[in-house]
């Protein structure tokens, strides 16, 4: 059972939506805006957030990504927009699925459990959170095998520890890890996030690398093993393993 929080302002949808997950077994609450959504984040953290884009105040994409920046939630994008921009802004910006309405309510619930199954840590990550990070890192951490976990979307230090990514995130590890040691040109990597191709003015992939070093340095301890490859892209310099 996930803890859901539902933002939208279509008061019959987001009635059926509470419904429905509520049958299936979740502890679902629904919220017509970002405001309510605080308020109900006040009592507690939530694991999988359905989030409109088109709401009243706040819009979706800012509220996923004020969120993005300080937790793990889940969270799955329902809109009626279908525009490819708006997919690539949403995931861009932190989400984990892309829905378009009319959605299937099966359908629906199908991603959540999917969504609850990758977000669950196990037992070895919950210990690593709670020990502390190294004061430095290792000088030889990129020689040693690191493990990259597509279900549960996670990529593994040779400690253990595990960062959470991501699905543009996930997306771009795969295709690095794919070819270890071996650079992947920024012209493939914008084309496997649904980019036309490399647009040199486009810096999205520079700032999630960043984003994701960062959140990699603070979770594992130790520096991600991607590294830039000039004039052609990036590259995961160390041996990887399969979960």
């Amino acid at each position: 059972m996930a803890r859901i929080a539902i933002v939208e302002d279509e008061s019959h949808l987001l009635g059926d939506l509470v419904e429905y997950l509520s049958a299936c077994g979740h502890d679902v609450e629904g919220c017509a805006d970002g405001v309510a959504l605080d308020s109900v984040l006040e009592r507690g953290p939530v694991d999988i957030l359905i989030l409109d884009i088109n709401l009243p105040g706040e819009g979706g994409f800012s509220i996923a990504g004020r969120l993005r920046a300080k937790s793990d939630v889940g969270i799955i994008m329902l809109t009626a927009r279908g525009l490819n921009v708006d997919r690539v802004v949403g995931l861009e910006i932190g989400a984990d699925v892309y829905l378009v309405k009319p959605i299937e309510l099966r359908e629906l619930e199908a991603q959540v459990r999917s969504l609850a199954r990758r977000l669950k840590l196990t037992t070895q990550t919950e210990r690593s959170k709670s020990s502390p990070a190294p004061a430095s890192f290792p000088a030889a951490a990129n020689a040693i095998d690191w493990t990259f976990d597509q279900l549960s979307w996670t990529l593994i230090s040779p400690e253990g520890r595990a960062v959470k990514l991501t699905g543009n995130e996930r997306v771009f590890i795969s295709l690095l890890v794919s070819r270890p040691g071996e650079p992947v040109s920024r012209d493939e990597i914008f084309r496997a996030l649904g980019k036309r191709g490399w647009d040199p003015a486009d810096r999205s992939v520079d700032s999630m690398v960043r984003r994701l070093r960062a959140k990699g340095a603070e979770a594992v301890g130790l520096p991600l093993p991607i590294e830039s490859v000039h004039g052609i892209g990036y590259a995961f310099a160390a041996a990887i393993v399969p979960a």
